[in-house]
């Protein structure tokens, strides 16, 4: 019999990364009686299988995040979006400090740089696509959002890899289109960046094994990598 006095904790997690969706996993285990909510951005046609609730979309700015939170009577709140995700990271930090509510922030560990890497570094997508159009066959692995400032230059030819397939037709003038999701493989990666005869690589400094094949096979091939920085 459970005590009357006992209290169920309401957690939710923020983000579809992979780390968000292995904490619901071991929370499911761990903590079976928690009540457990995994939000997702709700940019990709299907969800992932995971144990617990799924609120799929956003929350409407901070205001928005603060009535979830008040509504949902949650007790703990687990950042685990994507690096690059900093406006709902901010509201997070800014929300749960409002109410007074436990926050912890899963930070991704960067890739370790080895030997025979090429890295170069960007501020923004805006510079990276300056420094791209520089180049003749560049490979974009920057997920859908991001396209727009590279689309504004005509030079290079893009092999661009996205999950889904876009809506609309992409606006450059010389591209080829690839789907794929982590995690990847080198050998596969090896074949793309050869088959295309890529000259550059450029993603976000995300890190995390699911993706990190990329940046191996791109250090065999000796091709460099640009990589934006971070969200302070």
């Amino acid at each position: 019999m459970r005590d009357s006095n006992h209290r169920v904790e309401r957690i939710l997690i923020l983000g579809g990364t992979a780390e968000a969706r292995t904490i619901a996993r071991n929370l499911a285990h761990t903590q079976p009686d928690a009540i457990v909510i995994t939000s997702l951005a709700g940019r990709l046609t299907e969800s992932p299988e995971l144990p617990g609730t799924l609120h799929i979309g956003g929350f409407g700015g901070l205001e928005g995040l603060m009535d979830f939170l008040r509504l949902g009577k949650i007790t703990r709140v687990i950042d685990a979006t994507h690096p690059f995700a900093a406006t709902i990271s901010a509201h997070a930090g800014l929300a749960c400090a409002e109410l007074e509510i436990p926050l912890e922030h899963v930070n991704r560990p960067m890739w370790r740089k080895h030997p025979g890497d090429r890295w170069r570094w960007a501020d923004s997508m805006e510079m990276a696509a300056r420094i791209a159009s520089r180049f003749r066959r560049v490979f974009l692995t920057i997920g859908s959002q991001e396209l727009a400032p590279f689309m504004r230059y005509g030079g290079p030819f893009y092999l661009v890899r996205m999950i889904e397939a876009p809506k609309r037709r992409l606006g450059f003038r010389d591209h080829r289109l690839v789907l794929g999701r982590g995690p990847l493989v080198v050998d596969e990666e090896l074949e793309l960046m050869r088959d295309f005869a890529i000259d550059l690589v450029v993603t976000k400094a995300s890190g995390g094994s699911a993706t990190e094949a990329k940046i191996a096979a791109a250090r065999k091939l000796g091709i460099p990598v640009l990589l934006v920085k971070r969200p302070a």
